[in-house]
């Protein structure tokens, strides 16, 4: 049964690209701009006692924390090269992801907190520093947001360093907001209010992200991969007469893994079998790494006795 393994095209654990591995550059120059502006509203908030401007700039800290574990977790990938991590380190990019969502979940609840202390007893706020302040880290954000838009619906690792430029693009037009209300009414329960906006917008989007790490970390079926009736496709292939233990799972964000025993019918050639399921798999359901064990109808009995 040699000719009936495949093990896809060079090995999950080999010198593949995971889809974070494209935008490398473009996280490194966002990971600059972000921590310069993170100082930036860091000192002026603490100086202006503006909730809302230290509020953005946690939030511009989770997001120079997660491009530089999003960066950590695909350089680990890549040099991952020893022989017991046969599927490399690509699961450190969705750990990272995860790791991105509790860190804003804490952020959140933190600035929700605090505000409501301010609502008891409002604090002076310097308007004008907050709002000039808040623009240039709009900017910032906006042009980060530019960079990472498109690798945001490829890689996870890179969508949770873009909902989280997100979350703070919008909290910078909430702070600048209130700093225009507050330099030009004094009304100082404008900072609180932003900062909750701000809390209340990232809190379903976070849930999001940690629930789609969670899914590939449990190892699911991949989203939009229906199981039963890829077993059902695999079943209808010529020659096929049985599919068992079959397992389909996201290794990280583009690289969808399957493995799967097709017994076949006594005079099927096997390498005409394993051609057919490869192409099945790549072309309808875009897994291009499958584990597959085509073998004699009779010794599909072997794999009844498994409970998992």
């Amino acid at each position: 049964m040699g000719n009936g393994h495949d093990h896809g095209h060079g090995g999950v654990g080999s010198a593949a690209t995971s889809a974070s591995g494209k935008y490398v550059r473009r996280l490194a120059y966002s990971f600059a701009i972000l921590l310069a502006f993170f100082v930036l509203e860091a000192v002026v908030g603490f100086l202006t006692s503006s909730l809302a401007l230290l509020s953005d700039a946690g939030h511009m800290l989770t997001d120079v924390l997660g491009v530089g574990m999003a960066l950590a977790a695909i350089t680990a990938a890549r040099r991952s090269t020893r022989a017991k991590r046969t599927f490399g380190l690509y699961r450190i990019e969705v750990l990272a992801a995860l790791a991105n969502a509790v860190l804003l979940f804490g952020v959140a609840g933190y600035i929700l907190y605090e505000a409501v202390g301010r609502f008891l007893r409002p604090t002076e706020v310097a308007g004008l520093p907050m709002m000039l302040t808040a623009a240039a880290g709009l900017v910032a954000n906006l042009v980060v947001f530019a960079m990472l838009r498109a690798g945001s619906s490829e890689s996870l690792n890179v969508r949770g360093a873009y909902l989280e430029v997100l979350a703070d693009t919008v909290g910078s037009l909430g702070v600048l907001v209130g700093g225009a209300l507050t330099w030009a009414f004094g009304w100082y329960l404008a900072d609180p209010i932003v900062a909750c906006a701000v809390g209340l917008f990232v809190l379903p989007r976070t849930y999001k992200l940690a629930r789609q790490a969670l899914r590939i970390l449990v190892q699911e079926a991949p989203e939009g991969v229906d199981v039963h009736e890829l077993h059902g496709e695999l079943s209808s292939l010529s020659a096929v007469t049985e599919v068992h233990d079959l397992h389909v799972w996201t290794l990280t964000s583009g690289m969808e893994v399957a493995s799967a025993h097709l017994a076949a019918q006594p005079d099927a050639d096997h390498g005409d079998v394993l051609v057919a399921a490869q192409q099945l798999l790549s072309e309808r359901y875009s897994i291009d790494h499958a584990t597959l064990q085509v073998e004699p109808a009779d010794c599909a009995s072997r794999c009844q006795n498994l409970t998992w």
